[in-house]
């Protein structure tokens, strides 16, 4: 009976995988002030309304945001989420890390590039790719902007660089 548990454990092992999905990601540009509400002109802190606000520079607030609603099966800590997108003049993508907890259920992210990491005012990316990692670097779901999926794209973003 010793050696049937863990045998028993490590089969039914990838029964029990969190199992994640992208609900949604709606891409747009906001501004400062959107995020402002009348608690921090006495000084609460930033309404979070329910969600997680990750941005590349957290002291800034312009920029490109993507709110990203996530389901997952269990809680998955040490999740990853992955921004690429391609600016307007741009070539190649720009690759964004955000540290993530995922809760088990949905939940929204909203995933701002800011500061000089969108210094590209309210213009919107050529192509833009979500990708949710787990903990060990395993892909657990991904979503992608239309142009994203074109070949000349996927050729351009995937190229080694020759410098």
């Amino acid at each position: 009976m010793r050696l049937l548990l863990p045998l028993l454990l490590l089969v039914t092992a990838p029964l029990f995988a969190a199992e994640v999905s992208l609900v949604r990601v709606w891409p747009e540009y906001r501004e400062a002030a959107s995020f402002k509400r009348i608690a921090e002109y006495f000084g609460g802190t930033e309404a979070r309304r329910g969600q997680t606000i990750l941005r590349t520079r957290p002291e800034q607030r312009d920029g490109y945001y993507f709110l990203t609603r996530i389901k997952s099966a269990a809680a998955t800590p040490g999740a990853i989420l992955v921004v690429q997108a391609i600016r307007p003049g741009a070539s190649e993508a720009e690759v964004h890390f955000f540290p993530a907890d995922l809760p088990k259920g949905s939940h929204a992210f909203l995933v701002g590039l800011t500061g000089e990491d969108w210094p590209a005012g309210e213009q919107n990316p050529l192509a833009w790719q979500v990708r949710v990692l787990g903990a060990d670097g395993t892909e657990l779901a991904r979503e992608q902007s239309f142009l994203w999926e074109q070949p000349a794209v996927a050729a351009a973003v995937t190229a080694p660089t020759t410098e």
